[in-house]
């Protein structure tokens, strides 16, 4: 099943993170680019959400230079970036593969692309992993590592049913009964024509 690889490598990519753990570390990714395409993209995907994680977490302290949340602010920007262009490339490979596939007369469209699916998987793999780690965290109170215990019981039966969810879909697809359609995001804020703030600075 393709969600079985998925969640092993972003289980891969999470814990590689975590061994230095610091937003500005190299990146190097496990798996080659021409021999193992998807499993690259998933890796490079969880890895963009694993620093975006971080970068989160940093903005949100209350005594945060402002000249560094603006800084972070726009890491913050090119990561959503980044994680968006990459969703793409993943749908990309699937319309590929997928691209004799002729669908049936009945079939219908999802909610949405296999990689958004995927996109909320990777994140879910986080959630699994520091909740994990709260659930277990030695200087917090016996109350909170039951709750965190209890969370991470939810997160683990989400990401099964996700799981589940993916890799049914990519079977409709398989057989004709599901089509693909994508639809590039079309963020606007960061493009000078569209931003009127962009714009602006433009005259």
């Amino acid at each position: 099943m393709f969600s079985k690889k998925a969640n092993k490598i972003f289980t891969e990519a999470i814990h590689k993170y975590h061994e230095i753990g610091k937003v500005d570390q190299e990146f190097k990714n496990a798996y080659d680019q021409e021999e193992q395409l998807i499993e690259h993209l998933l890796y490079r995907k969880c890895w963009i959400d694993t620093v975006q994680w971080d970068y989160e977490d940093l903005i949100r302290d209350p005594e945060i230079d402002p000249v560094a949340a603006l800084k972070l602010k726009r890491k913050i920007d090119a990561s959503n970036q980044d994680r968006t262009d990459t969703v793409e490339y993943i749908d990309s490979y699937f319309l590929d593969k997928y691209k004799n596939v002729k669908p049936k007369t009945e079939a219908t469209i999802n909610t949405e692309s296999p990689a958004w699916g995927i996109d909320r998987l990777s994140i879910l793999n986080l959630k699994v992993y520091h909740m994990g780690k709260e659930a277990t965290r030695e200087d917090a109170s016996e109350e909170h590592r039951l709750a965190c215990q209890e969370k991470l019981a939810v997160l683990k039966e989400q990401r099964v049913d996700l799981s589940s969810a993916i890799d049914q879909l990519l079977k409709d697809i398989e057989n004709g009964d599901k089509y693909m359609k994508t639809y590039k995001q079309m963020k606007m804020y960061n493009d000078e024509e569209l931003n009127p703030v962009l714009r602006a600075k433009k005259k």
